[in-house]
């Protein structure tokens, strides 16, 4: 029961009191005692049964047929009563409950057929209690309608703040797993490079161990120093930090991307053509990462013996990243190699963040060409 139907019932029980004081001034009081107690109960009982109906249609014919009742009751109350005040309180109830029941155009019909409980009076007096009774009942309608549609704005906002917290609830969601997802692809791309790179640079080692100490000492310090980079990378992935991981000039940094990858064992040229220009932190990073990236899959599953970086400022204001081999057209995503997939898609997140696509092309026999561009 709702905070106005429950005001109703205390006001008809009010009302009802009101009346029983009254008629005891009543030559003839259990007349209007008896029809007033029947006005009273079906209205405390059934008009809350009435509230709670779904669906609309159904709610709106029981209240027809409860007015239809109670409005020739109210009258016969109201002058049984000697035209009291108790009366006059009954009929207010009425009123209010058929704004909240009924259309507006409907309740107004109610609310002026109110004073016709002054018919048979004498014309000046009928005329002016009559008068007297309708601003009464104006009134009560007005207030009525003010609360009903004061409940509906605070049920309203109830509802909207149940969905903010929903909505509050998903974007929190979706930045916890967007930031996962960016650890994911920090960890793939910069430890996975580092890794593999150790792994290359060990195999190395190994090789020319007995043969060429010498050799393999310095490869294996450039090991060691792939492993401290690494554990740099997990240190920054782990402390989620978001600074950019290259430093300008770019092309620099892809010149040392190609030297480890050289020293890997699969000797990588550099091109930069267009007008070099200063790019944003992140266009940076997605392209860092996608020479990373390459140039990984190159070293781990295109069997090739030659690659190629070729970084080109364009002139529409994009800059484009080509990280080509003429390995066997191995590195895709799904051809089975471990960690590929994963990592290809972490790239295209990259781009598709900043507006940028990410496409790989690869036959057998032709080599495989990584091709990423962003806004510059």
């Amino acid at each position: 029961m709702g905070a106005v139907t429950r005001a109703l019932v205390l006001l008809t029980c009010g009302a009802f009191v009101t009346l029983l004081v009254e008629s005891t001034g009543l030559a003839d009081p259990m007349t209007a005692v008896v029809l007033g107690s029947i006005l009273s109960l079906v209205a405390v009982v059934a008009y809350p049964w009435i509230d709670r109906q779904e669906p609309i249609l159904r709610r709106r014919v029981a209240a027809v047929a409860y007015l239809a009742v109670q409005l020739p009751l109210a009258y016969v109350v109201f002058g049984a009563s000697g035209l009291g005040i108790g009366g006059t309180l009954l009929l207010m109830v009425l009123v209010s409950q058929s704004v909240l029941l009924l259309p507006l155009p409907a309740a107004a019909v109610i609310t002026a057929a109110v004073p016709l409980v002054h018919v048979g009076m004498a014309w000046g007096d009928g005329l002016r209690s009559g008068l007297g009774i309708l601003a009464a009942a104006a009134f009560t309608a007005v207030v009525t309608e003010l609360l009903r549609r004061e409940q509906a704005a605070r049920a309203e906002l109830a509802e909207a703040n149940v969905h903010l917290r929903a909505f509050a609830a998903q974007a929190e969601e979706l930045a916890t797993t967007q930031e996962r997802n960016r650890l994911a692809r920090d960890i793939h791309d910069g430890l996975g490079h580092h890794l593999t790179v150790v792994q290359m640079q060990v195999q190395a080692a190994r090789a020319v161990l007995r043969s060429d100490p010498a050799r393999a000492d310095a490869v294996l310090a450039k090991a060691q120093q792939q492993s401290t980079d690494a554990l740099a990378e997990v240190r920054r992935s782990v402390s989620a930090f978001r600074e950019a991981r290259v430093t300008p000039p770019l092309d620099d940094a892809m010149k040392q991307l190609a030297e480890e990858t050289s020293a890997a064992g699969v000797p990588t040229d550099l091109e930069v053509t267009g007008i070099v220009r200063a790019l944003s932190a992140a266009a940076e990073e997605a392209l860092f990462r996608s020479a990373q990236e390459g140039l990984t899959n190159v070293r781990k599953h295109a069997a090739a013996a030659r690659a190629r970086l070729v970084l080109h400022y364009r002139d529409d204001g994009s800059v484009s990243l080509e990280v080509c081999d003429d390995g066997g057209g191995a590195g895709l995503p799904g051809a089975g190699a471990t960690g590929v997939g994963f990592g290809l898609l972490g790239l295209g997140e990259r781009a598709e963040r900043l507006g940028g696509s990410l496409t790989v092309a690869s036959a057998p026999g032709s080599g495989t060409t990584l091709r990423v561009v962003v806004p510059g």
